[in-house]
């Protein structure tokens, strides 16, 4: 079984010792018919993460699979409420994100996350958290100047005149993957084409056990 990771910067606590109940994950998927994994969407603002994991919900769902979405902008209004947007607070408001999404997996629930999630450092935490035969890291490839257009709530206009502080992409540095699962070229592709080329890169993750995707 695996051991629960340790954020950096966070000592275990000694007086406190894991407790598992009699319910395994293994049997969590065979009731579910289907294994937990997640689908972890990173990108800029206006990448289409949110769209996408939406649109790849609905496919999933019609197909009789139990999913859910977490996204960086709900997160940020319940679980990660209170954090910023300086380094170490988004280093937490991943490590959340991560932690909630691997309980989520062990109850044997398919779980799309969408967030920037701007560093390496805290992508590979998330990995290493959740379980890499259980992650699915997808870059959504889209050139800013696409994302800026597709910018409805002005996130980008206030990042360049200086009210939006610490915005990725502008005044704060995105570092795109070294070795996704998938990259999709969201300034050139559509939608339905990202949530085929999501679901048969699926697949071989063994994301199901009995219940097929196609």
């Amino acid at each position: 079984m695996r051991e629960f990771d340790t954020p950096m910067g966070l000592q275990a606590q000694p007086e406190v010792t894991s407790s598992y109940g009699s319910v395994t994950r293994q049997m969590r998927a065979e009731l579910n018919q289907q294994e937990g994994c997640v689908v972890w969407f990173t990108g800029l603002s206006g990448a289409g993460k949110s769209t996408l994991a939406n649109q790849l919900e609905i496919a999933l769902y019609r197909k009789g699979f139990r999913t859910f979405t977490m996204d960086g902008d709900n997160m940020r209004q319940g679980l990660c409420n209170g954090l910023g947007f300086s380094a170490a607070d988004r280093a937490e408001n991943i490590r959340r994100i991560a932690e909630t999404a691997r309980m989520f997996v062990d109850a044997g629930v398919i779980t799309l996350v969408a967030c920037i999630s701007p560093t390496r450092e805290d992508r590979v935490r998330a990995k290493r958290i959740i379980g890499p035969e259980s992650f699915l890291e997808v870059w959504l490839d889209c050139p800013l100047e696409v994302c800026e257009k597709r910018d409805v709530k002005g996130l980008y206009r206030k990042a360049r005149t200086g009210e939006l502080k610490q915005f990725t992409g502008i005044s704060a540095p995105y570092e795109p993957p070294l070795e996704p699962e998938l990259v999709l070229q969201t300034g050139q592709v559509d939608v339905d084409t990202c949530v085929a080329s999501v679901i048969a890169k699926m697949r071989p993750q063994r994301t199901v056990l009995q219940s097929p995707l196609s």
